[in-house]
C-alpha cells in the first residue's frame, strides 16, 4: 500500500518548484519594470526634489531644502484661484463629452451597417492630427473673423462677432473636440461586451425603449462612463495647449502657470511644487469619484 502511494505522489520538492513562479515570468516584466522606473518613477522622485529646493537669483534653484514652494502654493489667493478654475475647467468637459459621446458609442456598438468602419474613423480622425493643428483650426473658426462670425454676420443674425475665444467657451470647445474620443472608446467597448438579447427580452416583456435603456444598458454600460470620464478629466487637468491658445491671457490653468514658472521666470522649485499641487487634487479628486461611482455599481448589482 505504501508502496503505492509513493509511486504515485509526486516528490515534494518538484511539487514546491511547480507551485512557486518561475524566473522566466520576471525576466518578461523586467524590460515593463524597467521602462516604468525609468520614465515615470525617477521623473516623479526628481519633480519632488526640486519641489523642495529653494528659488535662487540668476539659477535655477538654490542649495539645502525648504517647504517654502509648497506654503506660497496652498497659501497664495491667485494661485488657488487657478487650481479652481482648472478643476472647474475639467468638471464642465467630462460632462459634455459624456452627453456628446454616449449616444455616438451606442451606435457604433450596436450598428451593422457598412458606414459603420466610416464612423469609426470620423472617430478616430481628431487623434490622427497633433493637437496644434486641432487647437488652430479652432482658432480660425472661432476668431471675431472666422468662420462662424463671418457666417453669423452674413445671415443678419449679429451685427457684430461674438466673442467666442479667449474665454473659457473658446477653450471648453475646443477641449471637447479633443478628448471627446477618449471618452468614446472606452464606452464602445463596454456597450458591446452588453448581450442584446437581454434589451430584446427586456422589450418582450413589455418595457419600452426608454425603459430599457434607463434600467438596463446605462447601470450596465457604468464601468465605461467611469473609465471615460476619469480619463478626459485627467487629461483636461493636464492640457496646455489649447488654453495657451484659445484663452489666451484671460484663461489661465495650473498647467500653462506651471510652464510659464518653468520657462518665463526660471523658478523650477516652484513651477514643481505647482505641478505636484495639481496631480495631488487630480488625484484626492479621482478617488472621491471612484468611490462614489463604485458604490453606486455595486447598488446597481
Amino acid at each position: 500500500m505504501s508502496a503505492v502511494m509513493t509511486a504515485e505522489a509526486p516528490p515534494r520538492s518538484s511539487a514546491r518548484r511547480k507551485a512557486r513562479p518561475g524566473r522566466g515570468a520576471f525576466w518578461l516584466i523586467a524590460p515593463a519594470l524597467v521602462l516604468i522606473g525609468v520614465f515615470l518613477v525617477l521623473p516623479y522622485l526628481n519633480i519632488i526634489a526640486m519641489s523642495l529646493r529653494p528659488t535662487a537669483a540668476g539659477a535655477p534653484y538654490g542649495a539645502g531644502f525648504t517647504l517654502a514652494n509648497y506654503a506660497h502654493a496652498l497659501g497664495d489667493g491667485y494661485i488657488l484661484g487657478v487650481l479652481a478654475d482648472t478643476l472647474v475647467l475639467g468638471a464642465t468637459t467630462v460632462p459634455i463629452c459624456l452627453l456628446l459621446g454616449y449616444p455616438v458609442a451606442y451606435h457604433l456598438a450596436r450598428s451593422r451597417s457598412r458606414w459603420g468602419s466610416l464612423l469609426y474613423v470620423l472617430v478616430l480622425s481628431p487623434l490622427l492630427v497633433g493637437v496644434v493643428v486641432r487647437s488652430f483650426g479652432w482658432l480660425i473658426l472661432l476668431s471675431g473673423n472666422g468662420v462662424i462670425n463671418r457666417v453669423l454676420i452674413d445671415l443678419g443674425l449679429v451685427e457684430t462677432g461674438l466673442q467666442l475665444m479667449n474665454n473659457r467657451l473658446g477653450v471648453t470647445i475646443a477641449l471637447v473636440h479633443v478628448f471627446l474620443p477618449f471618452m468614446i472608446l472606452p464606452l464602445v467597448g463596454v456597450i458591446q461586451s452588453i448581450d442584446p438579447t437581454l434589451e430584446q427580452a427586456a422589450r418582450s416583456l413589455g418595457a419600452s425603449r426608454l425603459k430599457v435603456f434607463w434600467r438596463l444598458v446605462l447601470p450596465m454600460s457604468w464601468p465605461g462612463i467611469q473609465a471615460g470620464t476619469v480619463l478626459v478629466f485627467v487629461l483636461t487637468l493636464s492640457a496646455y495647449v489649447t488654453p495657451v491658445m484659445l484663452g489666451g491671457a484671460q484663461v489661465k490653468t495650473m498647467s500653462v502657470l506651471v510652464v510659464q514658472n518653468l520657462i518665463d521666470n526660471f523658478q523650477w522649485p516652484a513651477g514643481a511644487a505647482q505641478a505636484l499641487v495639481l496631480s495631488a487634487c487630480g488625484m484626492v479628486a479621482v478617488w472621491v469619484y471612484a468611490r462614489l461611482t463604485g458604490r453606486f455599481m455595486k447598488g446597481l448589482q
